[in-house]
């Protein structure tokens, strides 16, 4: 009989799409689809809490995709290297497939299981593999508007290949753990009720929502702004976990017309993020602009509390922030709202944003949550400037906010749509805080510090 071929799985949990299924049933052998549960290797970076929860259910939906055509998912923890090779000795496999990851712990993991196995790594999470792209100089672009544009050069990606009607199983299967057992729900307290009311993780709830998606596609770029309305895919956890390939999202809604190239262009910025995280292992934590090292940064921990509880004061911050703690996930134009205020309101490190970020949104990827924060910071390789200075006060009614803050901070539902962006005075219900920051001193707090980087970083350039 031929060996058994091992499918390594990491945010890559889907059937359909999947060229690492496809190479192993290429061999002709038995599949023996992993997943490894492994929280050593990434230490510091192990999932967040939202993340964990959203792994649970779609690794359930994962395994009962596999056993509907004739598999199993085989449930192991442990260093990488160490439990693929102990499963590829009980098995007798000689063969790993394995889709690309470009995190550095992912990376150093892919280096160790490839020294002791014979891993083949395939592409598939990207629109185009990050690292191929390369300006007139022959470097990485590192500015997203001409890394796009560079992109849709070789874009349109192939067509999607289908899930596989069947998977040939091994004559016996190894040992796997219950997925019960290995700790990712919260329990004491449960706090994903809302989690569990918004989403349907797995590859099934995945292609659902992008069949919903698909009907307004076209009205993508006149409504992702309003946080009222449905305007936005919602297919950023599904993506990140892998449930849906960023091909067949393309290939569904590619054509819808209207101003569908804007949502294009974002599924663009979540690849330009992975070749930043190429260039940069380490833009979760490092400065892209080393001036920034500089900053004045505030320690302002009850401030930082105030702001992850949605109990700045600011009704559009604070209704964000409480969508993020309820659903695990937050609107995006109101992200940008809540992060340009803890930066520059609050004069917070960005870090601890991006800290807060990767515990509670269930689409907490590395790349995309290090080059966002950075990107409002103004510290980023790409970035807006520090001196814009987002007026959340302004934001609300632009947007049109009024109904989402009565969804996410009901104690000001009854306010009128002239009164609920701002409700100062009398108009300020009992229970509601009092602004943590006003919006003048703030920003003029903030013109300062980044005043006083600079004229550092002149001086030190002089020296």
């Amino acid at each position: 009989m031929t060996n058994p071929t091992i499918v390594w799985l990491r945010r890559d949990l889907r059937l359909a799409d999947q060229a690492a299924f496809v190479a192993a049933l290429a061999q002709g052998g038995p599949v023996i689809p992993v997943y490894v549960l492994d929280d050593e290797t990434p230490r510091h970076r192990r999932m967040g809490g939202a993340s964990r929860w959203w792994l649970h259910h779609s690794l359930a939906s994962l395994a009962a995709s596999l056993e509907a055509i004739g598999s199993r998912l085989i449930l192991r923890r442990g260093r990488c290297e160490a439990v693929l090779a102990q499963l590829a000795h009980e098995t007798g496999a000689r063969t790993v497939h394995a889709l690309h990851h470009y995190e550095p712990w992912w990376r150093m993991a892919e280096r160790a299981v490839g020294k002791g196995l014979d891993l083949r790594l395939h592409h598939g999470n990207f629109l185009l593999p990050p690292g191929t792209l390369a300006n007139g100089s022959g470097q990485p672009y590192r500015i997203y508007t001409p890394f796009w544009r560079a992109s849709l050069l070789h874009l349109p990606p192939p067509p999607p290949v289908p899930a596989p009607g069947h998977l040939p199983a091994p004559a016996t299967w190894p040992v796997s753990e219950h997925l019960d057992d290995c700790g990712l729900l919260p329990t004491a307290p449960d706090w994903a009720g809302g989690m569990r009311e918004e989403w349907t993780p797995g590859e099934p709830g995945g292609r659902a929502r992008l069949e919903t998606f698909a009907g307004r596609a076209r009205r993508y770029g006149e409504e992702r702004n309003l946080p009222a309305r449905e305007g936005t895919s919602r297919l950023s956890p599904h993506l990140h976990f892998g449930e849906i390939s960023p091909a067949t999202v393309w290939h569904a809604v590619g054509g819808a017309g209207g101003s569908v190239d804007v949502f294009l262009s974002e599924l663009g910025w979540r690849d330009y993020a992975q070749n930043l995280i190429l260039q940069a292992p380490d833009y979760g934590t490092r400065n892209g602009r080393a001036a920034f090292d500089a900053m004045a940064w505030r320690e302002a921990p009850a401030e930082l509390a105030a702001w992850q509880q949605g109990r700045t004061g600011y009704p559009i911050v604070d209704a964000g922030m409480r969508q993020l703690w309820h659903t695990g996930w937050m609107h995006n134009r109101v992200r940008m709202i809540a992060a340009s205020f803890l930066v520059k309101h609050l004069l917070i490190d960005w870090r601890a944003g991006e800290q807060w970020f990767w515990d509670t949104l269930v689409d907490a990827d590395y790349g995309a949550n290090a080059t966002n924060w950075q990107w409002v910071a103004g510290s980023g390789l790409d970035a807006n400037m520090f001196v814009r200075i987002m007026a959340p006060l302004v934001q609300s009614p632009k947007f049109d906010a009024a109904a989402y803050i009565r969804q996410w901070v009901p104690e000001l539902a009854h306010l009128p749509d002239g009164e609920i962006h701002d409700p100062s005075g009398l108009a300020r219900p009992r229970g509601y805080p009092a602004r943590i920051v006003e919006h003048a001193a703030a920003r003029a707090r903030a013109l300062a510090a980044h005043g006083a980087m600079k004229e550092g970083e002149q001086e030190g350039g002089l020296v």
